[in-house]
């Protein structure tokens, strides 16, 4: 009974890792007070950068190195969108989503499925520290480890932070007090964006080691649900990753 308690924790955390990882770049993104509907679209697009460049380099930290680089340009061009042609919200989101996987699945099926293959790698293995529960992927630890504790202190404990809650909560009253409003903006959905890239890149990285079509398969329409789910705190949010 301990065992199959200890596979099942097991399983939830490595399953959670890219929900807690897109739903901490979305609840950053948020408190700027910017929606990005655009998460499903930046975790597919890194997903298929991360293991197309892991495949032609044979270097799988080279992959994540692009899938964060296709996350942030990602990002930048939500954030241009939105915050400085005034697009609106809800249509940039979903315009990127639709264009990340239009591109990815077209750029899939010419280079690497056009004669019958399919993109693949050896994914990292789970590192054993003893014991199911302590045998995971680096980037769950990581996620778990460092990056959940990285945006409580960025969210609560930095100027930046400090930055992004004011913004977000009233635009037009940071902007009197000096704040870039932004600046701040672009600022946290780039940082949003990198979450969501490890996000998609831990799932052909780490997780199955080849991409299909739809292989995110709703998980960024999760990781918002995850944020609202959560009241926009860390702790009910990543309850929510581990339930679903």
């Amino acid at each position: 009974m301990i065992d199959v308690t200890e596979e099942i924790i097991s399983s939830s955390l490595r399953i959670a890792t890219p929900l807690a990882l897109a739903a901490l770049g979305e609840l950053v993104t948020e408190k700027s007070g910017v929606l990005n509907l655009g998460v499903e679209g930046i975790m597919y697009g890194s997903a298929f950068v991360g293991i197309a460049t892991a495949a032609q380099t044979g270097s799988l930290t080279a992959g994540l190195v692009a899938a964060l680089v296709s996350g942030a340009l990602a990002g930048l061009i939500f954030a241009f969108a939105t915050v400085t042609l005034g697009v609106n919200q809800h249509v940039a989101g979903l315009g990127l989503t639709l264009l990340m996987i239009s591109l990815c699945n077209t750029a899939n099926r010419i280079i690497f499925t056009a004669d019958g293959g399919q993109v693949r790698v050896d994914p990292w293995q789970p590192l054993n520290f003893g014991g199911p529960i302590f045998s995971q992927y680096w980037l769950t630890y990581a996620t778990f480890l460092i990056a959940v504790p990285f945006v409580w202190w960025l969210l609560w404990k930095s100027g930046l932070g400090l930055k992004i809650r004011a913004v977000g909560e009233n635009p037009e009253a940071a902007d009197v007090a000096g704040i870039g409003v932004a600046k701040t903006r672009y600022t946290a959905i780039i940082i949003g964006s990198l979450f969501m890239a490890l996000g998609g890149a831990f799932i052909t990285l780490a997780f199955v080691g080849t991409f299909t079509v739809n292989i995110i398969n709703g998980r960024g329409w999760v990781a918002l649900a995850l944020v609202i789910f959560g009241r926009w705190t860390i702790g009910r949010l990543l309850i929510g990753a581990a339930l679903f």
